[in-house]
């Protein structure tokens, strides 16, 4: 039973940094959606039982002390590990590029339901069928969450016809502007890239569509990295910060 100085969290492991020669210290996502840091003493110590139930984005039921600076991890119960036990190279990129931008978008003592349910479900998608999805799909799952979480939060793209005239023939997408422009309109925008007819049917897409639908759909290598691509500025310019994950991604 938690104490006065404990509490019971249902967390999401975003970030893991050490912290001197066998600690942790942990950015995690809790499920009210604020953004808890704690230490997890003794975490990288040979055989320790905590390390394997704080790995990234499981989530995990903890009993957290209160610190002044920051809480520590006293108890912590493996509640689910969406990337299994030895995620391959591309699953794990696409799940730190995930817990990149969750931890960029929540905030200590703000809380936010919407953030942790969609989080899950990301990787639940990502690392379902035992991490099946191939390059694309999984430059998809991550484009789609950037564009939906960003949404949520302020920043939602006018995909519905230039942002600058209303027009409805649109050809460019600039992350600065705020959507889809015109060919016009897109001459006095720096960095307007063009884009065709299915590169904008399917950047509506990944904001109708569910992550399952998506995992689904037909869709080529090139297409997913553009909306990968497009999904990294959008972040890159509304959060105003280096994503390195998703960067990594992209050079992959």
């Amino acid at each position: 039973m938690a104490g006065r100085g404990t509490y019971r969290c249902l967390a999401l492991v975003l970030d893991k940094t050490k912290l001197g020669e066998s600690d942790l210290i942990l950015t995690l996502l809790a499920q009210d959606g604020r953004q808890i840091r704690a230490v997890a003493k003794g975490a990288r110590k040979p055989g320790s039982r905590l390390a394997a139930r704080c790995e990234l984005c499981c989530t995990t039921d903890m009993l957290l002390a209160r610190g002044k600076s920051l809480d520590i991890v006293s108890q912590a119960e493996l509640m689910a590990a969406p990337l299994g036990s030895a995620p391959d190279y591309g699953l794990l990129t696409a799940a730190s590029s995930v817990a990149e931008v969750a931890r960029l978008c929540s905030f200590e003592d703000a809380t936010d339901g919407f953030v942790f349910p969609i989080t899950v479900r990301a990787l639940d998608v990502l690392g379902g069928a035992s991490g099946a999805l191939d390059g694309a799909h999984l430059d998809l799952i991550v484009a789609a969450y950037v564009f939906k979480l960003l949404a949520h939060i302020g920043y939602r793209p006018d995909l519905t016809s230039c942002v600058s005239c209303g027009d409805e023939a649109v050809s460019y997408f600039s992350a600065a502007a705020g959507g889809l422009l015109c060919a016009s309109c897109a001459t006095s925008i720096a960095g307007a890239e063009e884009v065709d007819g299915a590169a904008v049917g399917w950047l509506r897409a990944l904001m109708a569509m569910r992550f399952d639908e998506l995992a689904s759909a037909r869709i080529d290598a090139a297409t997913a990295a553009l909306l990968l691509a497009f999904a990294h500025v959008w972040a890159a310019v509304h959060l105003d910060s280096r994503l390195r994950a998703l960067e990594f991604m992209l050079g992959c």
